[in-house]
């Protein structure tokens, strides 16, 4: 071997030291040819072109391997998050590094807008690309989430290929971007957003970036996939639990309010089961609109108060520890369509309106800062629930509420059979006592005292009297004002104990009037105590009803002593208008065709005992006017209108056209 031979060797060997030590282009281009010919230092150069190459391709791989490290380490660490939102931050942050950008950001699109918003940024400086909103087709981005394609611009503001708009040139200008490359998140063939790597100089993204870039993107579409999957199930597990936690609760509450009513619990405690368990206030009504029970809302048990544990441990400790808990239980015997203050600091009227819209939805409904929910027995009301200190409730608590107006109707529905049996007892009592009070006065006492009722204390005894309505109905709205109802002889017959007839008749006609919603007339006698008298009494109710409706007084009140001679008189007669027309027509007729008022003269000279000097006081005229009307009346009445028998009927008739 040549000397020649051997400094080409030596050169090649320092060319692959180099290469060994991972020398530079440079250092590998100045491989020292001194006494090298120029063939030898051709056949060098074409060494070091290999070198440069091998160099180059080394580079290249270690740059696809740290890539291909990087997506790596991008995955594994997407595989471990679980939060969406910082899966999104990893993403834009891993691109940024991976591509040694300036800034990097990532929109989601929003397929019923057709437009991809911006969702994550990093390294943005400006409030405007956070916000920026991009229409499909617009801008770089917007043609990326249209196309589903790649693009880059080296210089995006100058660059005519997009459709540029105000909004995104303006985020550009205030992030100082200029190249610009953005790739699509890609879920099978549905772009679900675009990722994005900027600077803030002039760039030429390559397409080893740009595969970079989407391969960064196919990892970050699968990261955000899962995500969003699992945030699914994350809610999906929660809204299970919750409604495994409400239903739970609702069969607690059920089967406690049902325990209460079949344990002959009182409507009162019902309520207050109810309150308990929604943590709010409640008034119970009735189907008339009269409160039957108030509770006010529990003070340790805010309306905010977790629905799966708050109200379910309120309600457990059952309506005897109610009052010892703060709570106000109570009902009232007046009615309340005006509504109720008390406990619940705030009044609360009947909300028939809003009863009737819940019977017509089936469903409670919301009235203000209040619930109302009808308590049905099929189509009949029976009665309502209001819950207050709830302005709104979940689904959940809604059918709760719902489902304890099912447990009012029912316990409303015991009830009522309760008294459909106690009033059978008790209208055979009064069927006894009004029939046949001889018959055993010490037996109908006893039976009196077994259901509460003291005949030997002094009753009113009463008879409502109504058309058009079932006396049944009737009845049950009596039921609240008097010691003893009944059905007798086709009338419903009150007792009231230590009442005054005089006083009790009008104010009952006016109630039981508006309870059915048609004229109830109500004649009274009494007061009376013992079995006959109670009998005699009731003969004397039922001629002052007969008297009432005679007299055309339907839809009022009154007791027999206050018709005097008339009620003893007609309460078996039912022609009284034309009695009165047949005695008093001509001068009636008269009154009516010439408006003067020749009744009102008859009636004060009978008043007057005939004499002309008073009558003519009474009227405040001159007795010869007086004299006059006395001829004009004769005419009319015929001569012998003064006659005895004659006069007895006129003056029975001017009664009755007074009291009509």
């Amino acid at each position: 071997m040549t000397s020649v031979d051997v400094a080409v060797t030596n050169a090649v060997r320092r060319l692959l030291d180099l290469l060994a030590a991972d020398a530079s282009s440079e250092q590998l281009a100045h491989v020292p040819v001194a006494d090298l010919s120029d063939a030898e230092r051709a056949e060098l150069a074409r060494a070091t072109e290999v070198a440069l190459r091998i160099r180059h391709t080394l580079t290249e791989h270690r740059r696809r391997e740290a890539e291909l490290r990087a997506l790596f380490d991008t995955a594994s660490d997407l595989s471990k998050l679980r939060d969406l939102d910082a899966v999104l931050r990893s993403i834009v942050h891993r691109a940024r590094m991976l591509l040694r950008a300036d800034l990097s950001y990532l929109s989601l699109n929003d397929e019923a807008a057709g437009t991809t918003y911006m969702r994550v940024t990093d390294g943005s400086v400006s409030s405007l690309l956070p916000r920026l909103r991009i229409g499909h087709g617009e801008g770089l981005g917007g043609l990326v989430a249209q196309t589903a394609h790649p693009y880059a611009s080296a210089d995006y503001l100058t660059d005519p290929r997009f459709a540029h708009t105000a909004g995104i040139d303006d985020a550009v200008s205030a992030e100082r971007m200029v190249g610009i490359l953005g790739v699509p998140l890609m879920l099978g063939s549905k772009v679900i957003g675009v990722l994005f790597a900027a600077d803030r100089q002039r760039r030429e993204f390559t397409a080893e970036e740009v595969a970079l870039l989407s391969s960064m993107a196919d990892h970050a579409a699968v990261a955000i996939d899962n995500a969003q999957l699992l945030e699914e199930t994350r809610r999906a597990n929660e809204t299970i639990t919750a409604n495994n936690a409400a239903m739970y609760r609702a069969e607690d509450a059920h089967d406690r309010l049902m325990d209460l009513v079949l344990r002959g619990g009182e409507v009162a405690e019902v309520a207050a089961e109810v309150a308990a368990v929604l943590a709010g206030g409640i008034v119970f009504f009735d189907a008339t609109g009269e409160e039957l029970a108030q509770v006010r809302q529990f003070p340790d048990a805010p309306a905010d108060t977790d629905p799966a544990t708050g109200p379910l441990r309120a309600g457990r400790r059952g309506a005897t520890d109610l009052a010892a808990a703060g709570v106000v239980v109570g009902t009232s015997s007046a009615a309340t369509r005006s509504g109720f203050a008390g406990a619940l600091g705030t009044a609360v009227a009947w909300p028939e309106e809003a009863v009737a819209a819940s019977r017509a939805a089936g469903r409670a409904v919301r009235v203000g800062d209040h619930w109302v929910c009808a308590v049905l027995a099929g189509p009949e009301v029976l009665g309502s629930l209001v819950l207050t200190g709830r302005p709104s409730l979940d689904e959940g608590d809604r059918r709760l509420f719902e489902r304890a107006s099912v447990v009012a109707a029912l316990l409303l529905l015991l009830r009522r059979s309760v008294a459909k049996a106690e009033d059978e007892v008790r209208g055979e009592l009064l069927t006894d006592l009004l029939t046949d009070p001889q018959r055993n006065p010490a037996a109908l006492l006893a039976r009196g005292r077994r259901l509460g009722i003291d005949l030997a204390a002094p009753h009113a005894v009463l008879i409502a009297h109504v058309d058009g309505v079932p006396r049944r109905r009737l009845a049950m709205a009596c039921g609240r004002h008097a010691t003893l109802v009944g059905l007798h002889a086709e009338q419903v017959v009150l007792l009231a104990l230590d009442s005054d007839p005089v006083e009790l008749a009008p104010r009952l006609a006016a109630v039981l009037t508006s309870a059915v919603d048609a004229p109830v007339t109500v004649g009274a006698s009494g007061p009376a105590a013992g079995p006959d008298a109670l009998a005699a009494a009731f003969d004397e109710a039922r001629r002052c009803v007969r008297s009432l409706l005679a007299l055309g007084r339907t839809g009022h009140g009154a007791a027999l002593s206050e018709l005097g001679f008339v009620g003893q008189l007609i309460g078996d007669r039912t022609d009284l208008p034309g009695y009165v027309h047949a005695t008093l027509g001509p001068v009636l007729d008269y009154d009516d065709r010439r408006g003067t008022d020749l009744v009102a003269t008859l009636r004060a000279y009978f008043e007057c005992g005939t004499n002309l000097t008073r009558a003519k006081d009474v009227l405040h005229v001159h007795v010869n006017t007086v004299v006059q009307r006395l001829d004009r009346i004769a005419s009319l009445l015929g001569d012998d209108w003064q006659s005895p028998a004659r006069a007895l009927e006129i003056q029975i008739a001017l009664r009755l056209h007074q009291l009509r």
